[in-house]
């Protein structure tokens, strides 16, 4: 299945989590801060400032979760991605 965002939206997959600090101490996922980097992976027909395949720095709470093909991503309207991220 693909899915192409309309307007001014991007889908993004959210980068993964660390589930282990440097020391070696397992960190449950209940207990992990959400991340606010993702990678996009499609854009919609009115965005221009963004492409395929940057990182980008995106509200905390912001976008629709997604489950497809056992992978998670987010639906976010442009004026929720804060920077893009070289």
């Amino acid at each position: 299945m693909n899915i192409k965002p309309l307007g001014e939206r991007v889908l993004v997959k959210a980068e993964q989590v660390k589930e282990k600090t440097a020391s070696g101490i397992f960190i449950p996922q209940t207990a992990q801060e959400k991340t606010q980097i993702a990678t996009v992976e499609e854009v919609g027909t009115e965005v221009k400032n963004v492409k395929k395949g940057d990182k980008i720095l995106h509200d905390k709470y912001a976008g629709t979760q997604i489950k497809m093909d056992n992978q998670e991503y987010l639906i976010l309207d442009l004026k929720d991605v804060l920077a893009v991220i070289d």
